[in-house]
């Protein structure tokens, strides 16, 4: 019998824009691929930069989470710096705003990244978790997603939701410029790219999708 795959969730711990706008993860984006992966017999460990509970986008934020099986994971999350070293068959990386604050520069995020996508295991991200893969290097330090067909929350979007101007950069544009060829579908579209071991979806809304796309490459 074979083992179950391996899946590494890691979310933020940054909990603030500025002073006015609170942040963290986007609930949903975790939740339903947790869920799923359970479900579907995977073994998931969770982790954040700081570890801990991890901070909720208050606009994300469950009315209920009684029987939520995903809810008392996330209240305690496992320090990136325990997990590093620990083999992993894929890397799933939910959003929220946070991760722009703290996944870019997370030297033992980046670290994980690299050497699973060396050797050939999952990388994955929705909506503004790839902000993670800005700073990864392939084994012969070019940018992972240099070449490759991704998505991710797209500027469009960003203007939607009134927060462009706060963004240390614009995570559409940032991977264009590290030679990622994004794909932007409708605002709000459910919409997946798969190229080789980088999974992505751009927003939400496409969730369910990613998790199910990560779940797929591990089976075949």
């Amino acid at each position: 019998m074979n083992n179950p795959p391996r899946i590494l969730m890691v979310v933020t711990s940054h909990d603030r824009i500025d002073e006015e706008h609170a942040t963290g993860l986007w609930y949903e984006e975790f939740a339903v691929p947790y869920r799923l992966f359970r479900d579907q017999g995977a073994e998931v460990v969770v982790a954040s930069p700081r570890g801990g509970p991890a901070p909720i986008d208050p606009r994300s934020a469950p009315e209920d989470t009684s029987g939520d099986e995903a809810w008392p994971v996330i209240q305690a999350t496992q320090p990136l710096a325990e997990v590093a070293q620990e083999d992993f068959d894929a890397i799933f990386l939910p959003g929220g705003h946070g991760t722009m604050f703290d996944f870019p520069e997370n030297q033992e995020l980046i670290g994980i990244i690299e050497r699973m996508n060396a050797d050939n295991k999952v990388i994955s991200g929705v909506c503004h978790g790839p902000a993670a893969l800005v700073h990864a290097n392939g084994p012969d330090g070019r940018p992972i997603v240099e070449g490759h067909t991704l998505t991710a929350f797209t500027n469009g979007e960003e203007e939607a939701v009134q927060l462009k101007a706060l963004m240390p950069f614009l995570l559409e544009s940032r991977l264009r410029e590290a030679g990622g060829k994004v794909v932007a579908a409708d605002n709000w579209e459910d919409h997946v790219e798969v190229d080789g071991n980088l999974i992505t979806g751009q927003n939400p809304q496409s969730s369910r999708h990613a998790a199910q796309r990560v779940m797929e490459a591990l089976a075949s």
